[in-house]
């Protein structure tokens, strides 16, 4: 029996993903229709033949490797060096400061005031905006701590200081090599993050050739829902037809890279989360 539920669970969650690969090489007509459910009916190319006759799609991919690898870089460095800090008992204010840090996951300045302060530190427009002011994640900070204060023994710190170890030599020949479970979490949750983000972007962004995949794939796709709209007769009902077949190849081209990443930590994924969680 927990065969066959893990089977129908495996069934429900990998069918839409299926479903969307076979969708973006069929004939739009069928998918409306219904008609296609476990292979493709009309197979066409067309939907990426139609991307990649947006050369920017390049420009795209490359911003969006940069500030996924970048950012994640940034985040990891950040993150886990913060919740190291707040893991250490002789810290002083350790408590007020893990306070302050809360208080952010709940409350803060709003849109504008954020947009204000990016402006005035030069940050607009430039390719720091996103990588830089939103590399702090409190969620992630206090799932490493949790780790280090439950996984990593207070022994290791004493002995090496025995050896004349201070704190930071400590965090990067001790700590760090103890802790590839959470980092590769961390590093998962924070690439998925940077790879899907593209609020930022629209918001802090001008410059064309700064933007990142999910901003210009949604550019195209407003571009030929236009096109759809405005046109009449034949012309129209093609432009739908790519219009249509453009909403699966674009969910394919935008995911494709990140689910050829997941493998690589998934071994991680499991452990990372359930020693970093908070335990009574």
């Amino acid at each position: 029996m927990l065969y066959v539920w893990a089977a129908i669970v495996l069934l429900v969650v990998m069918y839409p993903l299926y479903f969307i690969i076979i969708a973006s090489f069929s004939d739009p007509s069928a998918v409306g229709n219904g008609k296609v459910w476990l292979y493709p009916k009309g197979f066409t190319f067309d939907g990426y033949q139609e991307l990649l006759k947006h050369s920017n799609i390049w420009v795209g991919y490359k911003n969006t490797i940069l500030y996924t690898v970048i950012g994640t870089m940034i985040g990891l460095v950040v993150n886990i060096s913060a919740a190291f800090a707040l893991s250490r008992k002789e810290l002083f204010g350790r408590k007020t400061i893990t306070l302050f840090f809360i208080f952010t996951m709940f409350f803060n300045g709003g849109l504008i005031p954020t947009f204000l302060t990016i402006r005035d530190f030069h940050m607009y427009d430039t390719f720091l905006v996103m990588v830089l002011p939103f590399s702090v994640a409190v969620f992630d900070i206090i799932v490493a701590r949790t780790f280090f204060q439950s996984s990593i023994p207070n022994d290791l710190w004493e002995a090496a200081q025995i050896d004349g170890c201070g704190h930071l030599r400590y965090y990067t020949l001790v700590v760090l090599p103890l802790s590839k479970a959470v980092i590769s979490v961390l590093a998962l949750w924070m690439a998925v993050g940077h790879w899907n983000s593209y609020f930022n972007a629209l918001i802090y962004l001008q410059n064309k050739d700064l933007y990142p995949l999910q901003l210009i794939l949604r550019d195209i796709l407003i571009t030929n829902s236009m096109q759809s709209a405005m046109g009449t007769g034949e012309a129209a009902q093609i432009a739908m037809r790519l219009a249509n077949l453009l909403r699966y190849s674009v969910i394919i081209v935008s995911t494709i890279p990140i689910m050829c990443f997941y493998p690589m930590v998934q071994k991680y994924f499991n452990q990372g989360v359930m020693i970093g969680a908070v335990k009574s």
